[in-house]
């Protein structure tokens, strides 16, 4: 009887190069606290945020996807027509088929690599390398180009107290490729649906669509519900994440958690007992909770300041929208 052969990748994998695209607009807290009744103030600090960036009409999901994406290759040193994969991460494409990550390969000049989307809210990024790493170890691609990019403001009522200074676009981009040494570490994800009402979509498309006066379906959260929530569980999954890649709080260098609330990102490292030299990701308070691109926007500005240095050890760990969440440990490129 014939057997089915089987294929064998690298050995490691690592990210080779990240890259940002910061959309134009630059709007500051004073330009949204009229409509919810509010002030500077109490949006940063409820939030920690000081301004956020929205998207002009030009500034589309594919634009913003090839520009990070772009600078991630150039950092990298791999040429487009390398990667074997285009894995994109977002909530805000709003074709339902086709994905865009295949117009995003094309636009690129990739050499027809596979290309796909996924939804999983803010930890989407996080889901993408994980897919990235097993895609190289296992030896169905050897490069892999992962994004993660919203339109938040599409789906942004600016007159929702709890949501309107929130939300944010952006795209951020990384390249994986084989490593002699381990680059990413394990994996530890999961979801929690108990919760899925905590973040969603008010109403679907079909009830948006038939409704007097049509609009895109907005993005709703329970705020304390939330904050509860990932201050508690996501410093378990954190703990996880450092155990299975068999790391100490003590060794990291960088903690860069998913840019959802500047309270959240303290209640985290007060949990995990962080070293007071370890430099945790803080891009939430110029650029706003952009969902699946806040983990590599943050970890790119971090490498522009010099707050990360190539070689580093890092923890990343986003959660969102599902309850989804996942978080690994990583090699700064």
């Amino acid at each position: 009887m014939a057997t089915i052969s089987t294929e064998q990748g690298a050995p490691y994998s690592a990210i080779l190069g990240i890259g940002g695209y910061r959309p134009s607009r630059v709007i500051p807290n004073a330009h949204i606290v009229d409509a919810i009744d509010s002030s500077d103030e109490w949006i940063q600090q409820r939030s920690g945020i000081k301004q956020r960036r929205f998207a002009t009409a030009e500034e589309t999901v594919q634009v913003m996807s090839v520009g990070a994406a772009r600078k991630a290759l150039d950092r990298s040193g791999i040429a487009p027509e390398q990667i074997d994969c285009v894995i994109v991460a977002t909530v805000t494409h709003l074709l339902q088929t086709p994905a865009i990550a295949t117009a995003i390969a094309y636009e690129l000049g990739t050499d027809q690599a596979a290309a796909f989307d996924i939804s999983a809210a803010c930890a989407g990024f996080c889901h993408g390398l994980a897919l990235a790493d097993q895609m190289i170890r296992g030896g169905a691609a050897r490069y892999v180009l992962v994004i993660g990019v919203e339109r938040l403001s599409d789906l942004t009522d600016l007159t929702d107290r709890g949501t309107a200074f929130i939300f944010a676009d952006g795209a951020g981009a990384g390249v994986v490729g084989p490593s002699e040494t381990p680059g990413i570490g394990p994996v530890v994800w999961g979801s929690d649906g108990e919760q899925f009402d905590l973040i969603r979509q008010k109403e679907d498309w079909r009830d948006a669509l038939a409704a007097d006066h049509p609009v895109l379906p907005h993005l709703t959260m329970q705020g304390n519900p939330v904050f509860r929530w990932a201050s508690y569980t996501m410093a378990k999954v954190a703990h996880q994440a450092l155990d299975k890649a068999g790391i100490a709080p003590d060794d990291l260098d960088v903690f860069v958690p998913h840019q959802a609330n500047m309270r959240i990102i303290d209640a985290m490292a007060r949990a995990m007992k962080l070293p007071e030299r370890v430099a945790i990701a803080r891009d939430i308070a110029e650029q706003g909770n952009t969902s699946a691109a806040s983990i590599p926007l943050a970890l790119e500005r971090m490498i522009e300041e010099g707050q990360a240095n190539s070689g580093d050890i890092a923890l990343l760990i986003a959660f969102g929208a599902g309850l989804a969440y996942a978080a690994q440990v990583i090699t700064v490129p």
